[in-house]
């Protein structure tokens, strides 16, 4: 019984090193990502390893798992275009000056000035990192982009508050942010 136990790990390892390279260059060809690629394939083998004694293979390994990757990859994509959808659907609230109960807030203004300038994926980015206090992890996953993609948008939204705001607006910008945040 240990020996075929043995015997099965060794030939899933096997089949594991034989075809991952390939399976991944298949999956990047769908979803054009190339961490999200190797998700699906080890999903795939993860899959693959808790039916294999349920999965009757016609043809060989090779056909089986191309076939699964590509379906996987294309599912991947599906429900990333549900999951966009789903947030462009709701309304996102725009960040409009709100009418002053205190002395006028210049700062609190121009901070909102300057985001709204943000393209508006790089201000729902942003916002999310910064004001809503979610992981960049979080924001890929429900806006249907790589992280990769979060932190490009996220260093870029930075560079332009950068050189828009003054240096006393950056300071009163970044203590708002981690005060907000610490409430949270």
């Amino acid at each position: 019984m240990a020996k075929n136990k043995q015997n099965c790990n060794q030939e899933m390892e096997h089949l594991f090193k034989e075809h991952f390279p390939m399976l991944c260059l298949i999956a990047f060809g769908i979803v054009k990502d190339k961490d999200l690629a190797k998700d699906i394939v080890q999903d795939f083998y993860m899959s693959y390893w808790q039916r294999r004694e349920a999965v009757a293979i016609t043809i060989s390994f090779k056909a089986y798992a191309i076939k699964a990757v590509k379906n996987m990859s294309l599912l991947c994509i599906e429900k990333a275009k549900k999951e966009k959808s789903l947030l462009q659907s709701l309304n996102t609230p725009q960040y409009n000056d709100p009418e002053p109960m205190d002395p006028p807030n210049t700062n609190g203004r121009k901070i909102q000035a300057l985001i709204n300038e943000l393209p508006e994926s790089r201000k729902q980015i942003f916002i999310s990192a910064i004001i809503n206090g979610r992981s960049y992890a979080e924001i890929a996953e429900m806006q249907g982009i790589s992280i990769n993609t979060v932190k490009t948008q996220m260093k870029r939204a930075y560079a332009f508050l950068r050189s828009e705001a003054t240096e006393n607006l950056l300071h009163f910008f970044l203590w708002a942010a981690l005060f907000s945040y610490c409430i949270t």
